[in-house]
């Protein structure tokens, strides 16, 4: 009986889990986002934003997107314009990951809807923090 209420808890704690959507081509950088915000989130990894659009369209609506800028088919500044546009996306807080550190592509992001910007290479522990500062101001607490 014990074992059975232990299990329910720990079945419990993962729903209560916020979903992340992650867009990231690289397998490398895939692999040590997964690593790292596994511990804290439900992710799912799309390799391009296409797939991602496609994925929401579909009925998956994450707490919050991560996605990097140079991904293919359909880059992180024009997935964001996608959201930002429509209705049913425009809620969903999205974080650009990225390698590019020019002003003004981090501009351009901002201005487009984007939450928050962070600069490849990142602290695992700094993402997680601003990932769930963005979260605590739409309001999500997990």
């Amino acid at each position: 009986m014990i074992i059975n209420i232990k299990i329910l808890q720990a079945d419990m704690s993962f729903s209560n889990m916020p979903n992340i959507l992650v867009i990231e081509d690289n397998a490398w950088m895939q692999e040590i986002l997964m690593q790292y915000l596994s511990d804290h989130y439900t992710v799912k990894l799309c390799s391009d934003g296409l797939d991602a659009f496609m994925e929401l369209q579909k009925g998956y609506l994450p707490d919050i997107i991560v996605t990097d800028i140079n991904v293919p088919r359909l880059n992180g500044l024009e997935l964001i314009q996608q959201l930002k546009t429509g209705i049913f996306f425009s809620s969903i807080p999205v974080i650009v990951l990225s390698g590019d550190d020019t002003g003004e592509t981090r501009v351009k992001c901002l201005e487009a809807g984007a939450d928050d910007y962070v600069i490849k290479p990142f602290n695992p522990q700094e993402l997680h923090l601003r990932i769930k500062a963005v979260l605590r101001r739409m309001g999500k607490s997990f």
